[in-house]
């Protein structure tokens, strides 16, 4: 028999469900309570990869998932050797949901429904025993002796807790109560968004991808690489959303003004181009092709045609008419473009943050406070974030998972 214990989890979305099933199923003793601040739960479990939800990624070594992460990866190797991406997926097959892993190793359920996910946290939730209760939003959250915690909810009223757990996303309401409480918050800034770039070369664009490029800011020496998509606003795909993961706070500090270089052939550099091109320029099948309207590389015709129009290609020029000169300046369009970037686009239903609680005040055995006993966090509210494809939320459901088993006072081993 377990330890009677009240524990409270303060925020309805993945870390928090999770943490709230673990510590129930584990103690059948524990009062769960989940607080959710507005009127409904796991809203971001709804909206993640376009309502298909993208339960985690097929990445089984916990030393290559923790690269995927700009901020934490130190932190959660030791938590991903006990709770990873092969239990996440024996954990919901368990409970009857099917997952199935796509060519980009993005894991989804076979039913491409988020609505599949919710149902089984809400479900096993509820058989569990763990009490949901929306539009509580906290007021406060007060120590109390014995290692103790009293809620004060903006409804009115407290209850006081054995344990609490803090998953509440990323809520600048939640940090300043922690922040009051003691614990360092290092500043939040956007992560994972796209980048606003109004250059003629792109222009009328959009839509138009590329399975691999390589982009870089020269001044901060951050580089990424991976598909690419032009969008009507500027830039984006998964090699931008990398960059802006990776260089987050670089990039705040640069209010979001920069340069961009992009090479639209990462195989290629400026000279050794310039030698292919040259090569083609001999060939009998190119030699009185219309240079502009005859692409290669596995460039789209609408981007080639616009990267030679920037290179200053005459229209009416065939390959054999092109020179070295010619070729230089194509070359350089094609492998060192630099683009001005004059602003940031984000995903507003998927917003994620790089910031939260001082990773230094957290013990990741238990995702417990150093600061104070019996008080956990998990997910966005720390200083932990991921690129795109699943890695926030296996990091929500490693620590919901890890710390609900702590709370319940039923230690992993």
């Amino acid at each position: 028999m377990g330890t009677h214990r009240t524990v409270a989890v303060i925020g309805g979305g993945a870390a928090g469900y999770f943490a709230a099933i673990a510590a129930a199923e584990a103690n059948p003793n524990c009062q769960v309570i989940l607080y959710e601040k507005g009127a409904d739960t796991l809203g971001k479990v709804r909206v993640s990869g376009g309502g298909r939800c993208n339960v985690t990624h097929a990445c089984f070594s916990p030393n290559e998932l923790i690269e995927f992460y700009p901020r934490g990866s130190a932190e959660l190797l030791g938590p991903f050797n006990r709770f990873m991406t092969g239990d996440t997926l024996e954990w919901f097959a368990d409970r009857g949901v099917e997952l199935k892993i796509e060519a980009d190793n993005r894991i989804f359920p076979v039913t491409n429904s988020s609505q599949t996910i919710i149902d089984c946290l809400e479900t096993f939730a509820a058989r569990a025993g763990v009490d949901v209760k929306t539009r509580h939003g906290v007021q406060s959250l007060d120590p109390l002796p014995g290692g103790r915690w009293r809620i004060v909810f903006d409804e009115g009223g407290d209850r006081d807790f054995d344990a609490v757990l803090l998953a509440p996303g990323s809520s600048r309401r939640m940090w300043d109560v922690l922040r009051k409480l003691g614990h360092s918050i290092v500043t939040p800034v956007p992560s994972l968004f796209t980048f606003v770039v109004k250059d003629k070369r792109i222009t009328g664009l959009e839509g138009i991808s590329l399975d691999r490029v390589s982009l870089s800011i020269p001044l901060s020496g951050w580089e990424s690489e991976g598909p690419f998509l032009i969008t009507h606003v500027g830039m984006s795909g998964p090699a931008v959303l990398r960059l802006s993961a990776f260089a987050a706070r670089w990039l705040a500090d640069a209010g979001y003004r920069f340069s961009l270089t992009v090479n639209f052939t990462p195989d290629y550099t400026i000279e050794s181009l310039i030698d292919h091109l040259n090569g083609l320029r001999k060939s009998t099948d190119f030699q009185r092709r219309k240079l502009i309207t005859t692409p290669v590389l596995g460039l789209p015709l609408r981007l080639w045609k616009s990267l030679c129009m920037a290179a200053k290609i005459p229209e009416s020029f065939t390959w054999s008419d092109a020179g070295k000169p010619h070729f230089r300046r194509l070359a350089e369009q094609v492998t060192q473009a630099s683009f001005p970037v004059s602003g940031k686009n984000t995903f507003k239903d998927e917003f994620v943050t790089a910031g939260g609680v001082a990773l230094s005040e957290v013990d990741f055995r238990t995702f417990g406070s150093k600061l104070f006993p019996n008080l956990y966090l998990a997910g966005e509210v720390l200083d932990i974030d991921a690129v795109t494809g699943g890695f926030n939320f296996q990091a929500a459901w490693t620590g919901g998972w890890i710390a609900g088993h702590a709370m319940a006072h039923r230690p992993l081993e």
